[in-house]
């Protein structure tokens, strides 16, 4: 007979969940699941819509990241319009889409950093729940609070001036961009007054770095061995094997560095990825169809795309990368808490790469659109902050869409994170029969980690709601905590 814990609902991610944790009659972990209570069906919301409403429609998924489901969507239809897969764009609708998305990556990680995750580091995964918040760190570090707030207003920005505004925006249309920057606009950002300026963003960037890297040195135990497993990892590289969010080919590694999926076009991911459903949640299960639905799963985000590529094209995120290839000697990085360290490096190369784009005068090119042959069917592939989106379109004679599938970065985080609820569960709840709050948050650290949003995938600042709920050997509810 079993004994059942359940979490419900999840605090400081996007969305809500449900963790259940099943114990045997000696009180020991024997099962542990996250569960994703929300459906929300999007791909039928889309069926019947005129496909060029795509990239707008969908950035209705979410408040938190729509700029990468607008553009996933707008590579889609790309190669709908005959405008090429992905590398077929004029080189003005290219770098706008490239400056919007690394706007985006730069405000989000930047917020997932100084609001979700620096209240653990600052307090401790055991502080005080009413101090263990973006209130608290604002109340006792305000120096930090205010650099993450700024840092995020510097990237909603960026894509307010190549999307046309802060959230929702128009900017990527089928076969390129509506716009294009002004030197009026470019200047705003380039060359505004410190600190909203992209130089002080590259500065601001490597201080938040330096600031993890730091505290790592001093809490090696914790941040190493919370919720450490082998896993395959998966995203894009660019041909020359480059970390590139935008474009390029998929590719993935197992657990000790060996490529299982080499370079493939993203155009035929059917023919590789898979999708199983399970009767406990509403979340689909992705696999690599080669290696089967038991062993086949992997992660995506910022630790797997730091693990695939082999160099980041920006030299201060490319020194950080080597150091960071360092700490594992070139072997993958299976360690569940550096995804901070990842998701750091890549904030770094974001504000590079944001100055280099600013600084490049296609930005005010007016070539901006390109078509060709229409097809029936597109496939749009990017790297969100939270790891590899996938948009997948056909469509009918009447221009409308038939067909909408989308795997969406948390779903492909699914399997993994499950792995993470039961490594914490089984290290801090064996033998208990009670949910402490140290304990109800561990879980919730593992799951952070991973950025979820879980309304995408099927949102609370400050709070992710997670209910947790215990149930003995009998199926009897035992102990319940809640946010």
């Amino acid at each position: 007979m079993r004994k059942k814990v359940t979490i419900e609902p999840v605090t400081r991610v996007e969305g809500h969940g449900k963790v259940t944790i099943h114990l045997d009659r000696d009180n020991n972990v024997v099962q542990s699941r996250l569960h994703i209570v929300e459906f929300r069906g999007f791909e039928r919301f889309a069926q019947g819509r005129p496909y060029w409403e795509m990239p707008v429609l969908v950035q209705r998924l979410c408040g938190i990241c729509p700029v990468s489901h607008h553009l996933a969507a707008a590579k889609a239809l790309d190669v709908i319009v005959g405008a090429g897969t992905g590398n077929g764009l004029t080189a003005t609708g290219e770098k706008m889409r490239r400056l919007m998305h690394y706007g985006q990556f730069f405000q989000s990680h930047a917020l997932h950093f100084f609001h979700l995750v620096s209240p653990d580091l600052l307090f401790g995964i055991d502080g005080d729940v009413a101090t263990r918040n973006i209130i608290g760190v604002a109340m006792k570090h305000p120096d930090l609070a205010v650099q993450g707030v700024m840092m995020r207003k510097f990237g909603q920005e960026i894509i307010k001036l190549t999307a046309g505004k802060k959230i929702h925006g128009t900017g990527a249309i089928p076969g390129g961009i509506n716009k294009n920057l002004s030197i009026e606009e470019r200047d705003s950002v380039l060359k505004a007054a410190d600190p909203l300026n992209a130089e002080h963003m590259v500065h601001w960037a490597q201080g938040a770095l330096d600031f993890f890297k730091k505290y790592q040195e001093g809490n090696k135990d914790f941040i190493d061995k919370f919720s450490y497993f082998p896993s395959s990892h998966m995203s894009l590289v660019r041909e020359d094997g480059a970390l590139d969010l935008y474009h390029g080919k998929l590719r993935a590694v197992d657990s000790d560095g060996n490529k299982i999926l080499n370079d493939v076009d993203y155009q035929d991911y059917v023919d590789y990825v898979g999708e199983e459903v399970k009767s406990w949640s509403y979340m689909k299960f992705p696999y690599l169809r080669h290696i089967g639905k038991k062993d086949g799963w992997y992660r995506v985000g910022p630790l797997a795309r730091l693990n695939t590529v082999d160099f980041i094209p920006t030299p201060l995120a490319q020194k950080e990368f080597e150091i960071y290839k360092a700490y594992t000697n070139g072997l993958p990085n299976n360690m569940c808490m550096h995804m901070h360290w990842a998701r750091l490096i890549e904030t770094l190369h974001a504000a590079e790469m944001i100055k280099i784009l600013l600084e490049d005068p296609d930005l005010q090119g007016n070539d901006l659109v390109i078509k060709g042959t229409k097809q029936k069917e597109g496939v749009g592939l990017i790297e969100a902050p939270r790891g590899t989106l996938f948009h997948h379109y056909k469509i009918n004679d009447n221009d409308q869409i038939k067909m909408a599938n989308l795997i969406v970065s948390t779903t492909n985080n699914n399997e993994p994170m499950n792995k993470a609820v039961n490594f914490v569960a089984k290290s801090y709840m064996n033998g208990e029969r009670e949910i402490t709050e140290p304990m109800k948050n561990a879980v919730e650290v593992a799951i952070r980690a991973y950025d979820p949003c879980l309304s995408c995938a099927t949102h609370a600042l400050g709070k992710m709601p997670l209910d947790i709920k215990l149930f003995d050997a009998d199926n009897k509810l035992i102990d319940q905590k809640n946010s």
